[in-house]
């Protein structure tokens, strides 16, 4: 049945991805709506070869144009603000932002990891995870399957379009001006990011940790298991797309790295090169809709440990592609 859709933050990166992937799946839609805060109406942006005109989200009404699909790519208070109304009026909403991952009411799902968790469903709203747990969740859950996960110790190495196109964009400028013997400040990032490295993703909290890092431990344990312990190092480096993690996992059960290897190689989702010696960058999965694992290997640092590498390509699968993912698993549960 083809769907009517409305997408929040129609101009940012994830949207982008997102009209993209609608797009090259033939997704059932009859007519989208590019939807955006104040400041950017008068743009437009492509979906296939149509052109979609911006629109103000706080004048829209989602009723009377028979929304029935939307998914939210922009700010968390945009989310916070349209969603619940979009929901009210009878639109599934699928949320890409934060917003709502730890309400207990709304499923936090990846297709590949946990399917069923979409008939949780309370208030029409569905959340995407973090890009990064999304990658995680896709490994760890047949490992843990196999052998039970009892703690993760996890470096990310996220590239700057997990932050916005102005994130990128600041990136370019500043190796263009070392490049040209100039200076380009930093205003997106608190430090320069060309040809460095920044040990924080987003704000810190509290206890030290950034809400990035305590972000990937509850969805992990909401999507997995909350029996796991899970400790993360978020970093930001100098690259356009691609995230990566450097993954240590503890065991309650005896598992091999080749056993994993062959566990990991028949999942859904996953490309895996089961030679420790080869391994998959983030240049390399540009474009690319699987998830990969390289470097897995056993810790005999501990019993029942081990070391892999994850990269994927964070505004496809990460991010946009399982939001498309989601809306094709509910439109096809809901006509059944």
């Amino acid at each position: 049945m083809s769907q009517i859709i409305a997408i929040l933050g129609a101009t940012s990166n994830k949207a982008y991805e997102l009209l993209n992937i609608l797009d090259e799946r033939n997704f059932p839609a009859s007519k989208v709506f590019a939807l955006s805060s104040e400041d950017n109406i008068g743009r437009s942006v492509s979906f296939g070869d149509k052109t979609l005109d911006v629109s103000d989200v706080s004048k829209f009404d989602f009723k009377q144009n028979f929304v029935s699909l939307v998914f939210a790519c922009g700010s968390i208070e945009e989310a916070k603000a349209y969603l619940p109304k979009a929901a009210k009026s009878g639109a599934v909403c699928i949320d890409l932002t934060p917003t709502f991952r730890m309400d207990p009411d709304v499923p936090l799902l990846v297709p590949e990891v946990n399917p069923t968790a979409i008939k949780d469903m309370k208030k029409n709203i569905i959340s995407s995870p973090c890009s990064i747990s999304t990658l995680l969740a896709l490994v760890l859950k047949p490992l843990h399957e196999a052998a039970t996960v009892k703690r993760i110790v996890v470096s990310t190495y996220q590239s700057t379009s997990g932050q916005s196109r102005a994130a990128m964009d600041e990136l370019f400028n500043q190796t263009k001006a070392l490049f040209m013997n100039s200076v380009s400040e930093p205003h997106e990032f608190p430090k320069q990011i060309a040809f460095n490295v920044l040990p924080q993703v987003s704000a810190f909290m509290d206890d030290g940790g950034t809400f990035e890092e305590w972000m990937i431990l509850t969805e992990i344990k909401k999507i997995i298991s909350p029996k796991i312990k899970l400790s993360a190092t978020c970093v930001r480096v100098p690259t356009f797309v691609g995230h990566s993690a450097s993954v240590n996992v503890e065991f309650d059960n005896e598992i091999s790295a080749i056993e994993a290897a062959k566990i990991l190689s028949t999942s859904a989702g996953l490309g895996v090169l089961e030679d420790p010696e080869e391994y998959v960058t983030p240049e390399e999965t540009a474009g690319e809709d699987l998830v990969f694992v390289s470097r897995i290997r056993d810790d005999i640092s501990v019993d029942n440990g081990l070391s892999f590498w994850v990269t994927g390509d964070n505004l496809r699968k990460a991010t946009s592609l399982n939001a498309v993912q989601i809306a094709e698993l509910w439109v096809g549960d809901s006509h059944k």
